[in-house]
């Protein structure tokens, strides 16, 4: 039988190749979306109809296509992210001032710089904060889909605590499960804190 912390590793792996993958998919998707104007008229209205949709409600076609294996959860993570980073990397990198561009291009920045100077630090608050707000939904999902086809992670453990009339290690595990939220929230804070240095000099002025 596996021990608690065995239980707490699988989850947290579990969402952090979720958060991964999703800043790794959306970020490119936003930025292409606020960059070409003709794909973000066609993108835009398939980003609306899909963002709505219930992500536990594809749960059986991500288990019909990819099993009831590793992926199946990650994927289901990556899912209920993705949309949401999509649409904050998007609304941020169109909002940001033309004259910020201008100002270094009349420095002789090329595109690379553009990028590093104007544009990432324009999209990286919103980013955060979206993948901050989405972080509880997540490790909601992840409890739900490590109810079945594992037996390791706290949803497992939580559930199995249960079944077994074990209201203390169910009590352990919900806090668990708890404990990492609050340090998934904690390292995406502590990130915008590094990264966004420029947003709290602002803040304090």
């Amino acid at each position: 039988m596996l021990s608690l912390w065995e239980h707490i590793l699988a989850s947290v792996v579990r969402l952090t190749e979720g958060l991964f993958l999703a800043f790794l998919i959306a970020v490119p998707i936003g930025l292409l979306l606020s960059h070409s104007p003709k794909i973000n008229k066609i993108g835009s209205p398939i980003l609306y109809f899909s963002y709505p949709i219930p992500k536990l409600a594809l749960l059986p076609v991500v288990m019909l296509l990819m099993g009831i294996g590793e992926s199946a959860k990650i994927t289901m993570i990556v899912l209920i992210l993705v949309f949401q980073v999509i649409v904050s990397v998007r609304d941020a990198a169109l909002h940001i001032p033309h004259e910020d561009f201008h100002v270094l291009i009349s420095l002789g920045a090329n595109k690379r710089q553009l990028f590093r100077w104007v544009v990432l630090p324009a999209i990286l608050p919103e980013t955060l904060t979206s993948l901050r707000v989405a972080v509880g939904t997540s490790a909601s999902v992840l409890f739900f889909t490590e109810t079945f086809g594992t037996d390791k992670g706290l949803g497992f453990y939580i559930v199995n605590s249960w079944m077994r009339l074990a209201y203390k290690d169910m009590a352990v595990g919900i806090i668990a499960l708890s404990l990492i939220g609050l340090a998934l929230f904690s390292a995406i804070d502590l990130l915008e804190k590094r990264l966004c240095k420029w947003k709290m000099i602002l803040n304090n002025k």
